[in-house]
């Protein structure tokens, strides 16, 4: 069961994670000016392909990895529309780690560990699915491709 955790979208509308109940969850921390960036062109295309499936994409801005998220909402949201025709939904400016990190991340990080069991993020588009049920939840680094991501989506729906 997903936990009750508020959520602000990059247009500042609250939402909660329990909103999401019922569907499976690719959530992502993404930047605008990272080696990783061109991964927002692969997350929109399997958002096109699996969006009629119960499947959603929740991108978390973070400027906590070389200051690569620096614009402000508006020019984010600008950014992903122009270059890569994001339309999955997009959330306010996130910290992943650390004294000011978001809850859903303390709650995806404790129920999926990274590589010997460290639970801080490493770096940006690491990537959280999590199960209709919110009970199962797998890590992906950041270089991990969205190949290996949908073989996996693709078990849960």
């Amino acid at each position: 069961m997903l936990p009750d955790i508020e959520l602000k979208t990059i247009d500042l509308k609250t939402q909660n994670l329990k909103d999401y109940a019922g569907k499976t969850l690719l959530v992502v921390n993404v930047a605008s000016n990272c080696g990783f960036t061109p991964q927002y062109k692969d997350l929109q295309s399997l958002y096109d392909e699996f969006k009629d499936k119960d499947f959603e994409i929740l991108a978390f801005p973070c400027n906590q990895f070389g200051a690569q998220e620096p614009g402000t909402l508006q020019e984010i949201a600008s950014f992903c529309e122009t270059n890569y025709g994001v339309r999955f939904q997009l959330f306010e400016k996130t910290d992943v780690n650390g004294n000011k990190e978001h809850p859903l991340y303390t709650f995806l990080k404790s129920r999926a560990p990274g590589i010997l069991g460290t639970e801080s993020i490493k770096w940006n588009f690491t990537k959280f699915l999590v199960d209709p049920t919110g009970e199962n939840i797998k890590r992906y680094g950041s270089n991990d491709s969205i190949s290996k991501v949908r073989d996996d989506l693709i078990k849960l729906l």
